[in-house]
């Protein structure tokens, strides 16, 4: 008899439900509850009689991104050094660590990629946080934000790939169920893979959970035709907020059990969904946020009759005047 043993395996609705806890306790100033829009799928051009399109707006959330859930409960879970909380992130994981190390009175030093727009780098200045800028994308801020956690001993907040992270963006799905009930379907924008984790965890395969990416940085597609996460090669419209190069572990190990579709849009699809709900709705997002929306408008993801759709509208530290 073999005397290898197997992890046991994660129970992640009790660890968001522990997320959520945690966070209503001590950081109920910190977070907000998004609003929940409903509305009928012909308001989208979309042809499903009877079907529903939510707009989950978390793009309204403290930091402007879903990020601060994941961020603040990384940082209530353990005890942070004298050296402070140190993140590398292509902007939004960071603005999001700033705002939550300054609501707890803690120094912050953000290392940002070259592709990171000014607009998040002010932000995170405004905050105050220390901002390094190195190299061109994602993976090279992460080099140097690990090398500069072993010398200070800070405390490492991961912008997707801690359990703490995924289980404080675990508590987006917990509150969409609590605001609306359970919808059939929820589409989400996919990088590193914390947010999708973290719904997935949530909803289990009570709710379709749909994965969408930019064709120019597919991790999660690119992983499953590999049958493990691979380094792709990112870049496109969306790369400063969805510009992780491999799919982090818990995701993989979260969306192989959960998640049965992973589909890819085209910078010009994501674009125009983007003008579309500024124009139509006024909400100025990210290219990440407007996934959801162009998986819709290009039947990349056709809603069936009655089906209740759930779009994620992950996050909108970007200029206003780059929208339009």
């Amino acid at each position: 008899m073999s005397n290898t043993q197997t992890a046991p395996a994660v129970d992640w609705r009790s660890e968001i439900d522990s997320a959520s806890q945690r966070l209503g306790e001590r950081a109920r100033h910190f977070l907000r509850e998004t609003p929940l829009w409903k509305l009928p799928a012909a308001a989208f051009g979309v042809d499903a009689p009877g079907a529903e399109i939510w707009l989950k707006l978390e793009h309204m959330q403290v930091s402007g991104s879903f990020k601060a859930r994941g961020m603040m409960n990384r940082l209530l879970a353990n005890e942070i050094p004298p050296s402070g909380v140190v993140v590398a992130s292509g902007g939004n994981a960071g603005i999001a660590t700033a705002a939550a190390a300054q609501a707890l009175g803690v120094p912050c030093q953000v290392f940002l990629p070259g592709v990171s727009p000014e607009a998040k780098r002010a932000r995170l200045r405004a905050l105050g946080a220390e901002v390094v800028v190195v190299g061109e994308l994602y993976p090279d801020a992460l080099a140097a934000c690990l090398a500069r956690q072993k010398e200070s001993g800070a405390l490492l907040t991961h912008a997707y790939d801690q359990p703490e992270v995924v289980a404080g963006a675990g508590t987006l799905g917990r509150e969409i169920e609590k605001q609306g009930g359970l919808p059939d379907a929820v589409l989400v924008s996919v990088g590193g893979g914390g947010l999708i984790g973290g719904l997935a965890g949530w909803f289990e395969k009570r709710a379709r959970v749909v994965a969408l990416e930019p064709e120019k940085a597919p991790t999660l597609f690119r992983a499953r035709e590999a049958g493990e996460p691979v380094d792709v090669e990112v870049g496109g419209i969306a790369a400063d907020s969805l510009g992780a190069r491999r799919i982090g572990a818990i995701a993989w190990e979260i969306t192989q059990q959960q998640v049965q579709d992973a589909l890819l849009l085209s910078d010009d699809a994501i674009r125009a969904a983007r003008q579309w709900l500024w124009k139509e709705l006024k909400l100025a997002v990210e290219p990440a946020a407007a996934l959801p929306l162009a998986a819709l408008q290009t039947g990349v993801y056709v809603p069936r009759a009655g089906e209740k759709v759930c779009l994620i509208v992950c996050g909108a530290n970007v200029d206003p005047a780059t929208v339009a």
